[in-house]
This record gives C-alpha cells, sequence and structure tokens, in this order.
C-alpha cells in the first residue's frame, strides 16, 4: 500500500483509499474508478458536519489499485470489516448477531457462531432473533438427526434415542449423511419445496423396498416441514425468490429491514442498525456490501427502496450466486407495497430504539450514573424455602435483551437465607477478572438485597454502580439512601423488564431442577423405568404434573416406551401401584 499526503499526488485509475490519522488508526475506507478525483471531492467545504470533523482528522491517504471496479468492492469491504473505520456507514455492533454455521468437517455439523472464519463451511445469517436461531437449530437437528457432538468417539445418548444417525458408530454412510446436509443447507435456504420433493422420492423408495417404519418417518418429517411452511405468514402467487430491503433513518442512525421471500412466501425478517451519516442511497448501497459480503444465499432478485447507482454490485452478487441477480426499485405494483411493509417496520424499529436511548439517558441522569448503562445485568435468585435455589443474570446491551448472554447458576448456600444467596451470586458473577463488568447492575429486591450485593462486590473488589427495585412497590433504591429514588416512566419500564426477564430466567432453571428431582424420585420405583426413559418423558411433558395427567396411549407414544412400562407408569400416578 502507498500512502501520501497530497491528494494530487493520487492515481487516476481504479482501487481502494483509506484515510488514516495522525495516530495511524483508520478513519475511512472507499473505492472508486478515479481514486484522484474521488478523494479531492472530499477537501471541497461540505455540509455535513461528520464529513468536516473527519477531515479535520485527517492526517494521510493510503491507496490500493485494483485491475476493475469490482475488485475494488470487493477490497472496500473486506477492509471495513477488518478495520471498522469511524467514518463508514457499517453495521452497529454486527458481531452480537448469530449465524448458522454448517461446518466443512467430514460429517457436518449445524452449530450457532458470531464469527465468520476463512473456511469453506457455509454460513446463514446474520439473525437477530437469537432464540428463534436456537429453536430453529433444535428442530432441524430432531427432524434430520445429524450429530451435535464435537468429537465422534462412540455412540452418545443422541443415537440411543434415534436423535442421531451415529456416523460415529458406522450407523450411516458418508454419501447419505451429506445427502441430508445438502437437505439442512436448502431448508435454511428457504426452498422447503426442494426439500419435501426430495423426502417424497426417498419415501417412494422406501416404501417400494417395503421398509415401512424408514417410510413412516419420512413421511413425518415431510408434514413437519409442511407445517413450517404453513406458518409463514404472508404468501403470493408467484414462486419467487426475493430479498426487500427499505431503511429508515435519523440522525446518524439508520434501521434497515429485510425481507425473506422464499417459494412466494415470506419466509424472515430481520432488522440491523446502521451507524454513519450519509444520504439514504448511500446508506443503502453500503449495506448491500456488507449484507452480502458474508456468504449466505443470495436471490436472484432483490427489491429496494431508492435505485442503487453502483452497477457493480449487481456484477459482484451476480458472479457470488453463479447467475444474474437483479437490483431495482419498483414504483408500483406488489413489490412496492413490500417495500412499504418493510420501510414501516423500519419507522416502528427506529421510534423504539428511539425511546430506549431516551430511558437510558434518563438513567445515567436520575441515578447519578457515570455513563450511559450501554450493559446492564439484573440478577434474582429463585427459590422454595431454600430449595433447589438458582440464581440468574439477565443482560441487556443498548436496553435490548441479549439471551446470548444469560447465565444461570446453582446457589450453594444453604437456605432459606434470600441475602447470603444473593451475596454468594454476586461473589461468583463478578469476582473473575474475566467476566465483562457491566455499567449498572440491577438486584431483583429492596434494601437488604441490594446492601447483600453492595457487601459481595466490596468483597470481590469489584466498582460498578448497583440499584434495587422492590418486587411490591417497585420502588427504586440506591446504596446509601434509605428511601427509593424518582425515576422517570420510560426508565423505570426499562428496569421492570430487565428485572422480569431475569425473574423468570432464575424461575425456569429453578423449575427444571426442582422437576428433574421430583421426576427422579417418582419414578425410580417403577420397573422399566431407567435414566433414557426418565429423559425422553420429562422432554416429551415438559414436567412430572403431564406425566401423571398422560394416558396409557399418550405414554406409550413417547420414544423408547412400551406398552408394559407405560401401563405401570399410569397406574403409579393413579393408585400409587409401583408395578
Amino acid at each position: 500500500m502507498t500512502r501520501v499526503r497530497d491528494p494530487e499526488k493520487l492515481p487516476d485509475r481504479t482501487g481502494v483509499y483509506i484515510f488514516r490519522d495522525e495516530n495511524d488508526r483508520v478513519l475511512y475506507v472507499g473505492k472508486s474508478v478515479s481514486i484522484r478525483k474521488r478523494v479531492a471531492s472530499y477537501f471541497r467545504e461540505h455540509e455535513n458536519p461528520r464529513l468536516r470533523v473527519m477531515m479535520r482528522h485527517l492526517d494521510s491517504i493510503e491507496y490500493i489499485l485494483t485491475e476493475n471496479e469490482k475488485e475494488a468492492l470487493i477490497l472496500e469491504s473486506n477492509l471495513i470489516k477488518r478495520y471498522r473505520p469511524t467514518y463508514n456507514v457499517r453495521l452497529k455492533d454486527d458481531k452480537r448477531y448469530p449465524f448458522i454455521k454448517i461446518t466443512d468437517e467430514e460429517y457436518p455439523r449445524v452449530i450457532i457462531t458470531r464469527t465468520i472464519g476463512g473456511d469453506s463451511a457455509r454460513y446463514y445469517g446474520p439473525f437477530t432473533d437469537t432464540g428463534a436461531v436456537r429453536k430453529t437449530l433444535k428442530f432441524i437437528k430432531s427432524l434430520f438427526r445429524i450429530r451435535s457432538c464435537s468429537r465422534m468417539d462412540g455412540p452418545c445418548l443422541n443415537s440411543q434415542i434415534d436423535l442421531c444417525h451415529a456416523p460415529c458408530n458406522g450407523g450411516i454412510s458418508r454419501e447419505d449423511y451429506l445427502e441430508i446436509i445438502e437437505r439442512v443447507d436448502l431448508f435454511f435456504q428457504g426452498r422447503y419445496r426442494e426439500v419435501i420433493e426430495a423426502l417424497e422420492v426417498e419415501m417412494r423408495d422406501a416404501s417400494e423396498k417395503l421398509e415401512f417404519e424408514r417410510a413412516a418417518v419420512i413421511r413425518d418429517q415431510i408434514e413437519s416441514i409442511r407445517e413450517v411452511m404453513e406458518r409463514q405468514y404472508a404468501a403470493f402467487t408467484d414462486s419467487i425468490d426475493q430479498d426487500i430491503v427499505a431503511l429508515e433513518t435519523s440522525g446518524d442512525n439508520s434501521v434497515v429491514v429485510v425481507l425473506q421471500i422464499r417459494d412466494g412466501k415470506i419466509t424472515g425478517k430481520d432488522d440491523f442498525m446502521l451507524r454513519g451519516s450519509a444520504d439514504r442511497r448511500e446508506i443503502l448501497e453500503s449495506f448491500l456490501k456488507q449484507y452480502y459480503a458474508i456468504p449466505r444465499y443470495i436471490p436472484s432478485e432483490i427489491m429496494v427502496q431508492y435505485p442503487v447507482g453502483d452497477e457493480v454490485i449487481a456484477e459482484w452478487l451476480s458472479e457470488l450466486r453463479g447467475g444474474e441477480v437483479r437490483i431495482h426499485s419498483p414504483e408500483g405494483g406488489s413489490g412496492r407495497r413490500l417495500l412499504n411493509i418493510a420501510w414501516k417496520n423500519a419507522s416502528v424499529i427506529l421510534q423504539q430504539k428511539g425511546k430506549v436511548k431516551d430511558a437510558l439517558l434518563e438513567l445515567k441522569g436520575e441515578l447519578k450514573l457515570p455513563s450511559i448503562p450501554r450493559r446492564i445485568e439484573g440478577l434474582d435468585i429463585s427459590n422454595i424455602g431454600g430449595e433447589h435455589a438458582t440464581g440468574s443474570v439477565a443482560v441487556f446491551l443498548d436496553g435490548k435483551p441479549a439471551p446470548g448472554m444469560y447465565r444461570r447458576y446453582r446457589i450453594r448456600t444453604r437456605g432459606p437465607d434470600d441475602y447470603a444467596m444473593m451475596r454468594e451470586l454476586v461473589r461468583r458473577r463478578y469476582s473473575s477478572d474475566e467476566t465483562e463488568k457491566p455499567d449498572l447492575v440491577l438486584i431483583d429486591g429492596g434494601k437488604g438485597q441490594l446492601s447483600a450485593a453492595l457487601d459481595a462486590l466490596r468483597s470481590s473488589g469489584v466498582d460498578v454502580p448497583v440499584v434495587g427495585i422492590a418486587k411490591r412497590e417497585e420502588d427504586v433504591y440506591l446504596p446509601g439512601l434509605s428511601e427509593p429514588v424518582e425515576v422517570s416512566d420510560g426508565a423505570l419500564q426499562l428496569l421492570r423488564h430487565l428485572r422480569d426477564e431475569a425473574h423468570r430466567f432464575a424461575v425456569e432453571y429453578h423449575r427444571r431442577i426442582r422437576d428433574r428431582k421430583s421426576l427422579e424420585s417418582e419414578l425410580d420405583s417403577i420397573r422399566g423405568v431407567g435414566p433414557r426413559r426418565k429423559r425422553a418423558l420429562l422432554e416429551h411433558f415438559g414436567s412430572v404434573e403431564g406425566i401423571g395427567n398422560a394416558s396409557v396411549e399418550e405414554l406409550a407414544a413417547v420414544r423408547g416406551m412400551n406398552r408394559p412400562v407405560a401401563e405401570r407408569i399410569y397406574r403409579h400416578f393413579r393408585r400409587g401401584d409401583n408395578g
């Protein structure tokens, strides 16, 4: 890379330019057919205040020449991902978004990841709803019975309860396994019809070979996928594959909404925050380059809110897809109606994010915090009479739940002593230097729990702001004050939401442990019910109460169960007969 200070010394050639400050930090990365002419335009007077500030910090300019504009676009995208320049329009907090990854192992797995590696794995995403991603992954694993283990060192429990084909034990050939992975790939592309067609061929083949049990399994797979298709919330007459991209802006913040249409159905909606000041078309172009730079399915048609002037983007995407990609902005018809739907979603999301930002600013002022509480953690304890006590940590980033960062703890303190349990939870959460410290800690409880948390923080040598919110009156307490403090409605609503999330997470874990213990004590004495059947029963019915209310037919239908054992369980819950 060549570096200059005088823009007149830049070449009149195609390539990428990089602005750096006096500390050698990258301020901005751009591309142009003529680097000299494009960079010279930055030195003229601009109305954009953000651009004027950038130019005041500019110290030197690097450039890299490329053979053509498409190479420049790819290089620009890679450099933006590498340097994350301050003044480029870019995805905000993009490292938090999860992806689905189909690994490039001999027998591939399907996992959730937050980083894109330089490998030959296939990636789908990013997704903004972590909970939905986890549910989808669980559905995929149960539907296609692909392996979950990181090491193939022998048959595991999943293979024993028919949740895995057990390639580690020769349960399936590599050729057949890779065929299943191709169907998983099609599923994540939203190409459900192709998956169903392949399964129907396999089902007919199994029936012709009189393999009726295998045919029944495939039939159930087809029905499960059809249920997914029926749950899609909108459909069109044409079997089209499209992405619909629209945005709304406010100051330096923008929200882009992408609607994915596959086989004529809206199969997904994602929204992304972008930061950076530019006109709407430039923001849209910047988003397209970042969004499709990550390995993902590229449809044949991308409808955008504003015409994209950079034709090289379509050429680049066509090359990635291996077929023509059309990017256009329809003036009317169903395309414009879909764009309006996406735009309205973006407007609502941006408005909601504005309210959250206001609430965070209110918290900073009203609680006298040293900085805006971008990361807030809520802590709660759940137990009944001190039994099976659990603790939870819920995490909000920029006022939004980050479920992937939630943590739960088995509390060792013997109860009932809620204060001692809270001290234990706080110490275990914050005593490690590796734990990222939040801008604010919220304790579910009044002055007593707050005092216990504060003691634990001090003994751990941790100095972070901490507040408590009482359960009944929902008063907010600060350390050292005997009376609650007044907070605005928006700030209180945010604290309540975090408190409720921490409470829900703690209670769910407590209930799971309690049900597991109860299930063990209830079923241990029934002949024929071992660890595998206990687990299958709990997974199927969700609780001991559900098992107790089930009929013999429902019990017998559980994976790994037979009718004699189902009858013993049924009699046990009704007459106490231990079989």
